[in-house]
């Protein structure tokens, strides 16, 4: 059952969220003055983006894609100028989060996180998805969440190929090189179709990071470029669902790392479906029990703190085709009494 963090915690990982925010955007673009450059606001396909842009050794013009011309962004942008460099600040309170029983990703896991945010992958917007995710949001939602649905051996990374394409940008290096910084013994999985490519990345059996996209056509093993990340990526059905509108959070690793996560109220009705499928699919049934496991910590918590969120998600989720209702359904059919009374009074009003 979720209980609530005090209060001077929550502002903490509040707080922790903006710094971290402005300390990756200086990582980015730089952080001595006066900046080579500055941040240009442009309009594409009716949608308006915030770039960096300064000229190369050869004086040509190159652009740094930053992210949606949203208020945070906005917000990161002006107080840019004035951050200073916090790190020990910030490690203090990634300690003192931890200390309070908030989880933070094994030190592997951590690694490779904040190798790919120093990258760029969460300024393209890829999306931490899996359990990596579910790690992030007691903070993000001011609860403790419980432990026992925290264990996981791997990390899923996920990006909307349309996404990968807009952003005209890239990692500093390749997926594969970005990893291999973090550990030599990375390896690229080569798909059985295609050995030239890969969506799947290990060290040997011992850990593994994934690469996934939304598939919205006929089903197919191909997979699908993703420039922006420099590697290919498995689709995946209903996967469009969860990432849609990623939020902002905090891995409780070294000074913090921000990363992107599927909002809270998505995650946890798609988990519902993902339970299904498993099943449907024979996999696991120990995983199946996990993933009804977290959609019922997050809906119970969601339906106190995000109720009106939690009831958008649902409608959306509504919407989007019988086959979708069906796996809810029968996901919410298998709940604790206290969380699907908790959907039901959150979806009602």
């Amino acid at each position: 059952m979720p209980t609530a963090l005090p209060l001077p915690l929550q502002t903490m990982y509040a707080e922790l969220v903006e710094r971290c925010g402005i300390a990756s955007l200086g990582e980015a673009v730089g952080e001595t003055y006066p900046l080579s450059g500055g941040f240009v606001r442009q309009t594409k396909n009716g949608r308006d983006y915030w770039y960096f842009q300064r000229a190369d050794a050869e004086g040509k013009r190159r652009q740094m894609y930053i992210g949606p011309a949203t208020e945070e962004i906005e917000r990161l942008i002006s107080e840019h100028k004035s951050a200073k460099a916090d790190f020990k600040e910030r490690r203090s309170m990634v300690a003192a989060l931890k200390r309070a029983g908030l989880p933070a990703p094994d030190p592997m896991t951590g690694k490779v996180l904040e190798a790919l945010a120093k990258a760029g992958a969460f300024r393209l917007r890829a999306v931490v998805v899996g359990t990596i995710a579910y790690q992030c949001y007691g903070g993000l939602l001011g609860v403790k969440l419980s432990g026992a649905n925290m264990t996981t051996a791997d990390l899923d990374l996920a990006q909307f190929s349309t996404i990968s394409l807009a952003v005209e940008d890239h990692l500093a290096e390749p997926l594969e090189r970005v990893l291999q910084s973090v550990d030599a013994d990375f390896r690229p999985l080569p798909h059985p179709g295609d050995p030239r490519v890969a969506s799947r990345y290990a060290i040997g059996d011992r850990y593994r990071v994934d690469v996934l996209t939304p598939n919205r056509g006929a089903d197919s093993d191909d997979l699908v470029a993703l420039p922006a990340l420099g590697t290919a990526a498995r689709p995946l059905r209903y996967l469009d669902y969860l990432i849609y509108n990623e939020e902002r959070a905090i891995a409780l690793h070294g000074g913090g790392v921000a990363v992107n996560v599927p909002a809270p109220e998505r995650y946890a009705l798609h988990k519902l479906i993902v339970s299904r499928l498993r099943i449907e699919s024979r996999e696991s049934q120990e995983k199946s029990r996990k993933d009804l496991r977290q959609a019922a910590d997050l809906i119970t918590a969601l339906a106190e703190v995000r109720p009106y969120e939690l009831a958008e998600a649902w409608d959306d989720l509504q919407q989007r085709g019988p086959k979708w209702r069906r796996y809810a359904e029968q996901g919410i059919a298998l709940l604790p009494d206290t969380a699907r009374r908790a959907l039901e009074a959150a979806t009602s009003s």
